[in-house]
């Protein structure tokens, strides 16, 4: 068997994700002239992975998407992934099986080292990836070794959880979204998967499972070393570390009678509800430099105020809003972080006396404690915070008559393990960010699988209050996990980052119509979709960004009939149809035709269209 690798015969097959270099063209399409990162293609006959930085993902069987993802990762105290830098990679072809071997070393921000060397040795039925580490310096970190995704698909899925004591329990991939870890002391996972059985074993350390579909990551995350355990800690200088994941597979992959087809479809259905509101986000920095000819043109029908009063937002910076929304159309909102550490009713009867003194007419309330910005996973203390309850009993009073909201600042990680009251709440609403984990384009773009699962568990929780969800953004406004967001300086794809090069590109207007399009379900009031201006916006300093014309489309379909569409391929082509119009998205870096019931259009990179839809 000969296997191909960088166009050499050397054992596998590696071809660069994506052929772009050109820096105008890249910088059209991702925001920076940066090339997305090379994955190298791998097979072993009906076994196929991909290597993205030394670690694996998109690991097939006949086809099928089995694991998402064997990553070895060192994260420092922020949660912030150290790159390691790959060197010496070797690989070998033995006829019936090939072996992977390369160094890594890391650095975390204070100069800190560690180094190992990775093995990945592959047949047709199995893979195993074993890692030998060893600390440099003394390093400080919160995690140090193997995640293994599970895809976000497998929910439901029968699954078999081996113990570290040998025993064996029986159950399935959490359907809804769990808020903390469904399985811990993991020592096998044995999961079916159509006519397969996937068996994953891991060594060399304690794991645990987490739901990342909290996150809006495509997956389900078992990793290593129990969050209840302190974090940040040390590892000694010298320390040495052995860890191994082995995948094993038997049975065959289910075939489908249905022919097999290369064509993209998209296929408009019945109607699903209607269209939500779509708004914008404007924050007391972004009103001094916003202009309101953007805002008309985008023709959102919401606004969300943004005020952060424990951070020393006043009045000046409630004037500022005043200022710059005043006699503009669209419903306001005042998203209000409160300190929460006094007498609730002064800290909000403060608020309310600035929006009066600043001649800020508002529409409704949003009510969030600071306390509850920091997330609590598990092990952790939860930090001093009134009762929601009591939050928003005293909103009410400094705030009479106005529709009140509560939920979540952050995301619905925060959402769904601290549940409000909404029995107290005219609405609910959480923010979304799919690059709390990873920032590669294929992880962001996979994260759209993820928001039905969100709505879903999200609907669970609230009832039919009304849901008000965003700003959804590919950059996070503000971090739960650690103290800050993720500089940014050299516009790259990082997790954590508030600015991310891709929003001035055409990814952001591609991701944000495939947002929109996974919406479906859910009946939402609004979908914030960013903010006007600034790193989220849909218009930086200078110009419009292309999201603009992505926001801009959906704001014209609010309010109207929505109508179910269908992808013959979601992760390539994602459309949504309301108010007489289709508009598609282009999900990939290629140019793509499809086909939109029965007529055909070319579609850009990255390239949004706007049709008619064939029913009024």
């Amino acid at each position: 068997m000969q296997l191909w690798y960088d166009g050499m015969m050397s054992g596998a097959s590696a071809v660069a994700e994506g052929a772009v270099t050109d820096p105008e063209t890249l910088r059209m399409l991702y925001g920076t002239t940066i090339p997305s990162a090379a994955a190298r293609r791998f097979s072993v006959g009906r076994l196929s992975f991909e290597m993205l930085g030394g670690d694996l993902r998109t690991i097939r069987f006949d086809g099928v998407e089995v694991v998402r993802g064997i990553q070895y990762l060192v994260r420092d105290r922020d949660w912030g992934t150290l790159s390691p830098e790959v060197r010496d990679l070797h690989v070998e072809d033995a006829g019936r099986a090939s072996t992977i071997v390369y160094a890594a070393d890391c650095m975390g921000p204070d100069g800190d080292r560690l180094s190992y060397r990775a093995r990945i040795h592959a047949t047709e039925r199995s893979l195993d990836f074993t890692v030998d580490a060893e600390a440099m310096d003394d390093v400080t970190t919160n995690r140090l070794g193997f995640c293994v995704l599970h895809p976000a698909g497998l929910a439901g899925a029968p699954l078999q959880i081996e113990h570290g004591d040998g025993t064996l329990n029986d159950s399935c991939f959490p359907i809804l979204i769990d808020p903390w870890q469904p399985f811990t002391d993991i020592k096998t996972l044995t999961h079916r998967q159509g006519g397969l059985t996937v068996t994953c074993q891991l060594t060399g350390d304690s794991f645990e499972m987490e739901d990342q579909r909290n996150w809006s990551d495509a997956s389900f995350k078992t990793y290593v070393r129990p969050l209840a355990k302190p974090w940040p800690y040390l590892v000694r200088a010298g320390t040495r570390d052995r860890q191994t994941v082995r995948l094993e597979i038997a049975g065959d992959a289910e075939r489908s009678d249905a022919p097999a087809s290369d064509a993209i479809v998209i296929e408009i259905g019945e109607p699903v509800g209607t269209m939500p509101r779509v708004g914008l986000m404007i924050t007391p920095e972004q009103a001094e430099t916003m202009q309101r000819a953007d805002l008309e043109h985008a023709g959102v029908q919401d606004l969300l105020l943004s005020f952060e009063a424990q951070t020393g937002h006043g009045l000046a910076e409630m004037r500022a809003l005043a200022l710059a929304v005043e006699g503009t159309p669209q419903r306001k909102t005042l998203e209000c972080v409160i300190a929460a550490v006094g007498d609730l009713d002064v800290e909000l009867g403060a608020v309310a006396g600035m929006v009066a003194e600043a001649g800020l007419n508002i529409d409704a309330i949003a009510v969030y404690p600071a306390p509850d910005l920091q997330s609590t996973p598990p092990g952790s203390v939860w930090p001093n915070c009134p009762p929601l309850a009591e939050i928003y009993a005293a909103a009410r009073r400094a705030f009479p008559g106005l529709p009140l909201g509560g939920g979540m600042f952050s995301y619905f990680t925060e959402l769904n393990r601290k549940r409000p009251p909404v029995d107290q709440l005219d609405f609910v609403a959480h923010a979304t960010c799919p690059i709390v984990h990873a920032a590669d384009d294929l992880s962001v773009m996979q994260s759209l699988e993820a928001v039905p699962h969100i709505l879903r568990s999200a609907r669970a929780i609230i009832g039919d209050r009304p849901y008000r969800l965003g700003p959804v953004t590919i950059g996070m406004r503000q971090n739960p996990y650690g103290s800050r967001t993720m500089l940014n300086s050299l516009r790259d794809r990082i997790p954590m980052a508030l600015a991310d090069p891709r929003q001035d590109g055409r990814f952001a207007a591609a991701w944000t119509i495939g947002y929109a399009a996974m919406t479906e379900e859910a009946g939402l009031d609004v979908l914030f979709l960013g903010a006007l201006t600034g790193p989220l916006g849909v218009v930086d300093n200078v110009e419009r960004r292309p999201v603009f014309k992505a926001v801009k489309l959906l704001a014209g379909m609010a309010g109207d009939e929505r109508l179910a569409c269908h992808s013959s391929m979601p992760r390539k082509v994602l459309a949504v149809a309301a108010g007489g119009s289709v508009v598609v998205a282009n999900l990939t870096a290629e140019a793509l035709e499809v086909s939109v019931m029965g007529e055909p259009i070319a579609l850009e990179p990255f390239g949004i269209a706007s049709l008619p839809s064939p029913r009024p």
